[in-house]
């Protein structure tokens, strides 16, 4: 199953490569470390330890990267805790990790507040994983549904709360809908994924999700809460009529995932999907030159992309207080954005390829970290 949705993953790497200047993705495989991850390693070894904390939507990424760099330098040792984006951006700016993982690039305080461990070209967001978010439930004998944007924000905001409502049904012909309560599963923590679906909600059904898009769910919403991608996950699993949002890497076939009303089609979850949404986006306003953030399209209309995704970073300082630090992350974000390393994501963890426009300009702002003056 791996090895087949790898050969449609890098279809849509090399279609989109001229395009996908705008795209980012996630990769390496703890299956797929051979040869290829040692030549994609390239440059002198390195040795010591690196620190990151964050997504826990990339933590299976991160895992099967370590292996493949271990593998290629084992004099090092990589330490990854996905605490959530949150707690890794707060981690990082303190000075107690290397990277960041984050399903959001850093906020303009955030940057600011960087500069006092980075130096005073402060941070950059180094985007390296692209992943659909599945709006995910949980009915027996239901594996399917087509929902729109309107519907979606109405179940997590109390409007809708049984399973056979009208608004359900009106767009699901033919399917058994039980008249069973919904419980909506938000996370509890401070969550990049969050972020990224509430900014689709307050862009794509404007009219209902009257929130602005946050990091932390509104605490005025009814639903459980979980902490980070697994406990979600965990918890519509054991939660007849759960509904929630949740990073595809840890979504199972257990679970039901909707299709997406996108122009007038309704459109499953793919990474190919989640690749042609980046391609459609635009880079993020007053950046740096080597910051890649970027500024996702959520109201798309072309039925080929899949809306609800999120693009998550790594986050490294532009200095750091020595060469050997410096070496070693350069060496490490230089193998997560290679092709091996990409395609070893891909596999890994069902994420869509970085194409090899972008892959060109994380090297070059990779290759522009230096030792602190």
């Amino acid at each position: 199953m791996k090895a087949n949705r790898f050969g449609r993953l890098s279809a849509v790497a090399l279609v989109a490569a001229g395009a996908l200047a705008l795209s980012a993705c996630g990769s390496d495989n703890a299956t797929n470390t051979g040869a290829g991850a040692t030549s994609s390693a390239s440059g002198p070894k390195v040795t010591g330890t690196l620190t990151g904390t964050g997504s826990s939507a990339q933590a299976s990424a991160v895992d099967a990267w370590k292996q493949g760099f271990t593998q290629a330098n084992p004099g090092v040792t990589v330490q990854y805790s996905p605490d959530g984006s949150g707690a890794g951006r707060k981690t990082f700016i303190s000075g107690a990790s290397q990277f960041a993982g984050s399903d959001a690039a850093m906020s303009t305080e955030e940057l600011t507040s960087a500069k006092a461990v980075c130096g005073a070209d402060g941070a950059l967001d180094l985007p390296v994983y692209i992943s659909p978010i599945a709006v995910t439930f949980n009915v027996s004998g239901v594996k399917e549904l087509n929902l729109t944007a309107d519907t979606i924000a109405k179940i997590f905001r109390g409007q809708i709360t049984k399973w056979n409502d009208p608004a359900i049904a009106a767009d699901n012909s033919g399917v058994s809908l039980p008249d069973l309560k919904i419980t909506p599963v938000h996370r509890s923590d401070d969550s990049g994924t969050t972020q990224n679906f509430t900014d689709y909600l307050a862009k794509a059904a404007p009219s209902v999700w009257t929130d602005k898009s946050s990091q932390t769910w509104p605490a005025s919403l009814p639903g459980e809460n979980a902490k980070g991608t697994s406990g979600v996950v965990k918890t519509v699993t054991d939660t007849q009529g759960a509904f929630a949002y949740a990073d595809d890497s840890a979504v199972s076939g257990s679970l039901g995932k909707a299709k997406i009303k996108v122009g007038d089609k309704f459109v499953a979850l793919s990474a190919e999907g989640a690749a042609k949404a980046v391609e459609l986006s635009k880079p993020a306003d007053g950046r740096a030159a080597n910051d890649l953030a970027l500024s996702l399209n959520r109201t798309l209309t072309d039925s080929s992309a899949y809306p609800i995704v999120l693009v998550s970073y790594h986050i490294v300082c532009t200095a750091y207080k020595d060469q050997a630090t410096v070496d070693l992350v350069k060496a490490w974000e230089n193998y997560v954005a290679s092709d091996a390393g990409q395609k070893a994501a891909a596999a890994a963890a069902k994420s869509a390829p970085i194409s090899s426009a972008l892959a060109a300009k994380v090297k070059t702002a990779v290759d522009s970290i230096k030792v602190k003056s």
